[in-house]
């Protein structure tokens, strides 16, 4: 190669590098994430940049989803007077009952708001999920709404597609959201085969060669169900055999889901209808045929809900900030379960701050993980959380995927959001705050068997591991953000 054209390329890749740079800086939410981001493209010159170009982009500043938000505003407006009249009489009444978590109730954000008259049951594992769901399947009327992050072409897939067929065949609206993602493989299969029996299957935002960088980076990681809009389903479960124990699998899934009947349900239902207009671009009215109002008149249940989203679309992590929040409120216990805990600087301090408080701040997480590099990266922050007096349990039966929070003996979360930037601002998450003793009894209780299955990390001997493994640990650490 010739000097001036030597010269010519180290030119060339200046101008992109400094470019490069200063998108990062100027689009970056946190300087953590633009430090991580300059490192990696300074250090890894080919392989960082087209990391950066792939996943780094901050879509949420440039309005990637504006359309959605635009839709969003549209639909609301009529719903928004009778919802938030119910909502504020509701929290007036129940102030007291509700005590010092009050002001998590009335978080206020988006589109959703605390609702009573709700029955839940607790679901654990697709063993107790999966036959509740056919059932529910089986005895819808009038619609059926399912958005799913993985939707896999296996047997209990393929049982929900014959149900699913079996009622648009008779009629019955049948609406089906999947991530192209996270489900990409059902997307030339299974997704026109329900197309072709009048389910209207579509992926959320469906990734071609063009966009694939930018949409593969915001995933809709939403489980949602809701039939008639009256019984709905949420949480971390997928479908997937794979987390039905009583199949052969080769590893044992452990995770939490809930199934609501009563006017929380209204919350699903308009996250999907809104989801599922952007993606369509349909126009389905919010009407009385998904809001049935009239109906909710007769009893449900007594359990108070409020139904938490973000996504890019939000102004705020809307999630996070109501995690962070219930760790605040808490006086006693906070018991915690995620796959992976990668969080920022705010929620990390808000953990230790709940500690060293003096409220008992348990953390279960898995030993198995399905990936090394997240749960190493997990493993770099034990040593400071454990130093605040944060308990911490490997879960050894095998790979734990729930993602739950548990506060005092009166408050529960049950969704799809782990601890760690993707959940908390690239994806388009959904959780449901339980503002009751029954069910958060009955979750406290699952995960004190879930430790029995456990094992306890001690300070000292976590202090122990190698100087490598702390290492690695730390050079993780840097890019933690990015994760």
């Amino acid at each position: 190669m010739s000097t001036y054209i030597y010269v010519a390329l180290v030119i060339v890749y200046s101008i992109i590098l400094c470019v490069l740079l200063y998108k990062i800086i100027q689009n970056a939410t946190t300087p953590s994430k633009a430090l991580g981001y300059i490192l990696l493209v300074i250090l890894f010159p080919i392989i960082g940049i087209v990391i950066y170009l792939s996943v780094g982009l901050n879509y949420r500043k440039q309005k990637l989803y504006d359309k959605k938000i635009i839709v969003d505003n549209k639909a609301f407006p009529d719903l928004e007077k009778n919802i938030r009249a119910y909502s504020s009489e509701l929290l007036r009444n129940r102030k007291s009952e509700l005590n010092n978590y009050f002001s998590l109730a009335n978080f206020q954000h988006d589109k959703s708001f605390p609702t009573d008259n709700n029955t839940v049951e607790v679901l654990l594992n697709g063993e107790q999920k999966f036959p509740e769901v056919l059932a529910a399947l089986r005895n819808a009327k009038h619609h059926i709404h399912i958005e799913y992050y993985i939707y896999e072409n296996d047997s209990i897939g393929s049982e929900i597609a014959e149900i699913l067929m079996e009622k648009a065949a008779q009629g019955i609206e049948v609406r089906f959201i999947y991530d192209d993602f996270g489900s990409q493989k059902i997307r030339n299969s299974l997704a026109k085969k329900l197309q072709n029996s009048g389910v209207e299957a579509v992926p959320f935002y469906k990734i071609s060669f063009i966009h694939f960088a930018n949409r593969m980076n915001y995933r809709n990681h939403r489980k949602i169900i809701v039939i008639d809009g009256i019984v709905g389903f949420v949480g971390g479960i997928n479908i997937s055999d794979k987390y039905n124990n009583s199949h052969p699998n080769s590893l044992y899934w452990r995770d939490t889901h809930l199934k609501i009947t009563g006017a929380a349900v209204l919350n699903l239902q308009y996250t999907f209808l809104t989801d599922w207009n952007f993606c369509t671009q349909q126009q389905i009215q919010f009407g009385s045929q998904y809001f049935d109002f009239q109906r909710l008149e007769q009893s449900f249940g007594t359990q108070l809900i409020h139904i938490v989203t973000s996504g890019p679309d939000s102004d705020y992590p809307n999630i996070m900030y109501s995690l962070m929040q219930a760790l605040v409120l808490a006086k006693d216990y906070v018991y915690i379960t995620t796959p992976y805990f990668i969080p920022d600087k705010s929620f990390l301090d808000a953990v230790k701050i709940a500690s060293l408080s003096g409220v008992s701040v348990k953390l279960l997480v898995p030993e198995i993980s399905d990936s090394w590099i997240v749960n190493t990266t997990s493993q770099s922050y034990y040593e400071e959380l454990l130093e605040a007096g944060i308990q911490i349990y490997t879960y050894k039966k095998g790979f734990i995927h729930a993602k739950t929070m548990i506060c005092d003996d009166q408050v529960s979360v049950v969704g799809t959001t782990n601890l760690d930037n993707r959940s908390f601002e690239l994806n388009f998450e959904i959780n449901a705050i339980v503002f009751d003793a029954k069910t958060t009894l009955e979750l406290k209780n699952a995960f004190l068997n879930d430790i029995k299955d456990a094992t306890e990390l001690q300070l000292e001997h976590w202090k122990q591991r190698s100087k490598f493994k702390q290492f690695i640990e730390k050079v993780l650490q840097l890019f933690s953000s990015l994760m």
